[in-house]
Formats: structure tokens, C-alpha cells, sequence
């Protein structure tokens, strides 16, 4: 309210023939705007509060905008997509045998995964963590500095493919078909280099027959730089011999051809695996019993939902995985009631299983074929 003031002098008592003092216009002047408490200073105190709320505004708008766009050095981690590798995707067979008679099966053998999100935002990643379904992890345990989303995809379905020919080749091995020693890669001005080429099988080394890969490395073990050997090899359909001086070994002091050795199935027939988007080595396990199943007698599954997960080298042996907490759950999600669990993989699969979902344990192939049929005739497993 305004500061009140005496008004200017009028007239005095008994001067009544003089005329009265006029009044200044501004006998009681409000406050000027300068002064405490005119309307100046009302204005100024507005514009304070104003100034003091648009600033606030714009703090939060700026904490929304870096919380919803701005990307956080975590990925998140959750359950991925399962598929049930007897069955088929989008109209399209999973594992696929042409050339060769197959069985029915029954039930379902189920691979799983994990999701990763790699474009997390500060408001994403607090909303998955308190979620209580996904985790959060630095990104660097995932994508090596400087490396490209691109590149670890590439790497993921590198690795992915790597399960499948090794699913095929246990699958088959342990069926009692043949496996043959291919070229799988070159390495670029090695002494093999302007001799071989990926695909290439690999016959004899030194007059040796090849008949695996550990064939190869054994026939090279005790061979020096500058040695000669002798590599018998089929390429394009025709088989050739050429003597090859061995290189300095990057890795030790024997000689070095350069050329990475793979095991392949020698079989007139053709295993075709088809999933897309999929990535990482752990669905070998799954694919390899599906071949099995599809190629013997009688379902293995038994009509069971059997869910599962484990990297496979060619020779059966099942290795451990990452992320089997998250792969329990989208397991026991898509109706499983039993999961194949890698024996190194136990300790954590136990105190993550959900109810009612049984953890087998299987530490290679034949466990994993010996647990399936156990299961499907109702006798006991070995769990974890």
C-alpha cells in the first residue's frame, strides 16, 4: 500500500479576505516509481518472480531434454526372444534337412536369448532399473572403445553361424556320419595364401591323413620357419599337391602355413538353419539337438516344452553362457517346464530359476540327448 504524506499548508485562521492557497495538483502525490512501494516497484518485483520461473522452466526442459535424448555409458540387459527350433519361423522352417529322410517330432525345444539395448537414455535406463526385469551394465563390457554398433553386429552373426556349422557337425558327428577338414580362412601373405582358399578340404599334411582339425595342428606341432611340408588338398572338386615353406609363427616358435582348419559334415544331404536377427554362439546346443531329433527315430522331446541354451564346439562338448538369469525367464514366459543348463552356468541358473521351471544339467551333447529321453519317459535327470 501506498506510504501516506501531510498534505501542503492552506490558508491561515482569520486571513479570510485573502484568497485560498491553490492546492498543488499533486497535494498527495502517490509513491513515484521509484519509491518503496509504488507501483514501479510492483512491477519490478513481478518481473523478479518471472525471471526466477522462466529460468526454472527452462532448467527442466533442459534436464527433460538431456534425460530423454542424451545416451548413458550402459546397456540394458533383459529377456530376449525364444524360438522353438522344431518348429518355424514366419512360415519358414528353423532347422531344415533336404536330401535325407527325416522323423516327426513332438513338443518343443526352444533356444533363448538375451536383448541388449544399446541406446539407453538416462530416463530410459532408470525406468528399465527400476523395472525390476532388465539390468544395467557399462557398455564397455560389451562393445570394445572405438567399436561401431555395425561391427558387433557383424561379430554377433559371425558368431552365430560359427554355432550352427558346429551344431551340424556334433549333431551329425554323434550320429555316426563322416566329417571332412576344410579351409575356413587365409590368412592374408602367409606362406598358404597364394596356395589355398577358403572351402578348400584338406586331405594330408606330409603324407598324414586329415580326417579332424586337431589332425592338422598335431602334423604342424613340431615344424620350424623355413621347413618344407607337403599339403594334398582337394580344391574346386580336384585334389592337388604343393610343397609349402613354413613362416615365423605369431604365436610361438613352430612354423606357420596360415590357414584356420574347421571341421565339416561329409554328407550327400543339407542342414539349413534359418533365423534372422539373431546373433551369439549359445543357440548351438538347441540346434544341435534338433538335427537329432529330425533325424532319428521317435521324438526326442517326447512332447515336452523344453527350453534350453549352451555354446557347442564340433565335438559335443557344451560351454557356458552369459545372461542365463534373463534366459530362465523368457523360458518359463513361453511355457517351458524344463531348461538345459549348462553345467558351469549351474550356480547362477540356481538362484535365478523361477517357479516351476526344472534346470538340467548337461555338460555335452550325449548328457543333453540322454536327459531329453528321461524326461519325455518320466525317469530321473541329473539337475543343477
Amino acid at each position: 500500500m501506498s506510504e501516506s504524506r501531510d498534505s501542503a499548508p492552506g490558508g491561515g485562521v482569520g486571513q479570510a479576505s485573502a484568497e485560498p492557497e491553490r492546492k498543488p495538483v499533486s497535494a498527495e502525490p502517490s509513491a513515484g516509481p521509484d519509491e518503496p512501494g509504488g507501483s514501479g516497484d510492483a512491477r519490478t518485483r513481478l518481473s523478479r518472480r518471472g525471471w526466477t520461473l522462466v529460468l526454472s522452466l527452462v532448467l527442466v526442459l533442459v534436464f527433460g531434454l538431456l534425460g530423454a535424448f542424451v545416451r548413458v555409458p550402459y546397456v540394458a540387459l533383459g529377456p530376449g526372444p525364444t524360438y522353438d527350433t522344431l518348429g518355424k519361423v514366419d512360415g519358414t522352417q528353423v532347422v531344415a534337412i533336404d536330401g535325407e529322410r527325416t522323423y516327426p517330432t513332438s513338443g518343443e525345444l526352444r533356444m533363448t536369448t538375451v536383448s541388449l539395448n544399446d541406446n539407453v537414455t538416462l530416463f530410459g535406463a532408470l525406468g528399465l532399473w527400476a523395472s525390476g526385469r532388465y539390468a544395467l551394465a557399462p557398455r564397455e563390457e560389451y562393445f570394445a572403445p572405438g567399436e561401431t554398433d555395425e561391427e558387433v553386429r557383424r561379430e554377433n552373426v559371425q558368431q552365430f553361424r560359427n554355432s550352427q556349422s558346429n551344431a551340424e557337425v556334433a549333431a551329425l558327428r554323434r550320429l555316426g556320419y563322416p566329417v571332412q577338414v576344410v579351409v575356413q580362412e587365409v590368412v592374408s601373405d602367409s606362406p598358404a595364401d597364394s596356395v589355398l582358399a577358403p572351402g578348400d578340404r584338406i586331405l594330408r599334411i606330409d603324407g598324414e591323413k586329415i580326417t579332424n582339425e586337431d589332425d592338422v595342428r598335431e602334423a604342424l606341432a613340431n615344424t620350424r620357419p623355413g621347413q618344407q611340408v607337403t599339403l594334398t588338398f582337394q580344391h574346386e572338386g580336384q585334389t592337388r599337391t604343393e610343397r609349402i615353406t613354413l613362416a615365423e609363427h605369431p604365436d610361438g616358435d613352430q612354423g606357420f602355413v596360415g590357414f584356420q582348419p574347421v571341421d565339416r559334415a561329409d554328407v550327400p544331404f543339407e542342414v539349413g538353419i534359418s533365423l534372422e536377427d539373431v546373433g551369439g554362439p549359445s543357440a548351438g546346443l538347441m540346434f544341435a539337438l534338433a538335427i537329432v531329433d529330425r533325424l532319428t527315430p521317435g521324438a526326442l522331446a517326447g512332447g515336452e516344452h523344453v527350453a534350453g541354451t549352451g555354446e557347442i564346439d564340433d565335438e559335443g562338448s557344451v560351454g557356458a553362457i552369459g545372461g542365463i538369469s534373463f534366459k530362465l525367464v523368457a523360458a518359463r514366459e513361453a511355457g517351458a517346464t524344463a531348461f538345459l543348463v549348462p553345467e558351469r552356468n549351474c550356480a547362477e541358473a540356481v538362484s535365478a530359476a523361477p517357479e516351476g521351471l526344472e534346470l538340467v544339467k548337461v555338460s555335452d551333447l550325449d548328457d543333453a540327448v540322454t536327459a531329453l529321453e528321461n524326461l519325455s519317459a518320466g525317469r530321473p535327470v541329473s539337475t543343477c
